[in-house]
């Protein structure tokens, strides 16, 4: 399929799909793109810029149309990608009355539903009867500032077909773009969804004054217990070290782009989880992902220390102090990651 001749419908406004919908406009797809806000519409109407996220970047509407209905949006569309806030799932998707099941469906969310247990691709899956072939993922390690730029990035598309993956990619590429296939699709999912967790935790670390040398090896550990839960929750072969899971772990960790590592830093530097939540300006995903995961951990025997102490920071008031964050280094479970060998396997 041309792109020119595809018609893909984007839910969301924030920064990821400000910087999709340039890319699809770059590479001549038309865009059918659903805004909420009625700002934002007004400004993209009017200005081809996005006035509260990416307003920098110029959009080309000459082939876009734009609407504040969903069911305009994805009434004619071949494909419909997913790039709202996780925690805002249910509440823009809510007017749909639209089938879903005929069409290929994107997620772009790094996020799980709150109240569902479920990631975005599971919901959708269930919710919509979506068929799992018609369902892709684009993830890796892209924060849409710098996409939005134009610098290089690195995006992984994961789909259960070489076909749909193929398809997927195709919409994504730019020169600024380079792209990895992956079949794996809960387990990068479910590593994009803990990486929020385990930013928040590093965020924290920094706030209280902790060092280089424990950011690193907290940082491993994240790894390592990212690498556990999926080995139970979606056992397959897989590359941990891989853009999808590493990558997208480290860059969300360490870039000042990061609002996971921006909430944890503030709670880090003694604000309430309350006060740091509302000096945000966008929202992170972390916060709701340490209750669902704590939630489906609870249900198998994956120890998860790390992302249980975020939880307990967050849900249990106990406050980010150098106690709490010391244990997790000096925890027994945590000890035998730092001095286990871990085995890297192939990707898939």
């Amino acid at each position: 399929m041309e792109k020119s001749q595809s018609k893909c419908a984007v839910i969301g406004y924030g920064s990821w799909a400000t910087a999709i919908v340039k890319i699809f406009a770059e590479n001549g797809v038309r865009v059918a793109w659903h805004i909420l806000n009625p700002e934002v519409l007004a400004s993209v109407r009017e200005e081809g810029r996005n006035c509260k996220y990416l307003r920098d970047v110029d959009l080309d509407t000459s082939r876009m149309e734009l609407s504040d209905d969903i069911n305009t949006v994805v009434r004619d569309a071949d494909t419909v990608v997913m790039a709202m806030p996780s925690a805002f799932t249910k509440t823009f998707l809510e007017p749909l009355t639209t089938p879903l099941a005929d069409k290929t469906v994107i997620s772009a969310v790094k996020g799980i539903v709150p109240g569902e247990y479920l990631s975005v691709a599971g919901y959708l899956i269930r919710r919509y009867g979506i068929p799992e072939h018609q369902m892709a993922l684009v993830t890796g390690p892209s924060h849409a500032e710098e996409v939005g730029m134009g610098r290089l990035s690195y995006l992984t598309v994961v789909g259960t077909g070489p076909t749909l993956r193929e398809q997927v990619a195709h919409m994504f590429e730019r020169p600024y773009i380079r792209i990895s296939h992956s079949e794996d699709i809960f387990g990068v999912e479910y590593a994009a969804i803990m990486k929020n967790i385990y930013a928040l935790a590093v965020g924290m670390a920094v706030g209280l004054g902790y060092g280089d040398n424990f950011i690193a090896v907290l940082i491993a550990n994240c790894a390592a217990e990212m690498e556990r839960f999926l080995a139970a929750y979606a056992p397959q072969r897989r590359n941990i070290c891989a853009a999808a899971y590493l990558g997208d772990l480290l860059v969300t960790s360490y870039s000042t782009y990061s609002r996971n590592r921006r909430l944890g830093l503030l709670i880090g530097r003694g604000c309430t989880v309350r006060s740091a939540m509302n000096e945000m300006t966008m929202v992170a995903e972390g916060y709701y992902a340490a209750e669902c995961i704590r939630h489906i951990a609870s249900h198998s025997a994956t120890e998860l220390p790390i992302a249980d102490t975020v939880y307990e920071i967050l849900y249990r008031n106990e406050g980010a102090h150098r106690g709490k964050l010391v244990s997790i280094d000096i925890d027994e479970r945590i000890r035998e990651f730092i001095h286990a060998d871990i085995e890297i396997e192939d990707e898939n």
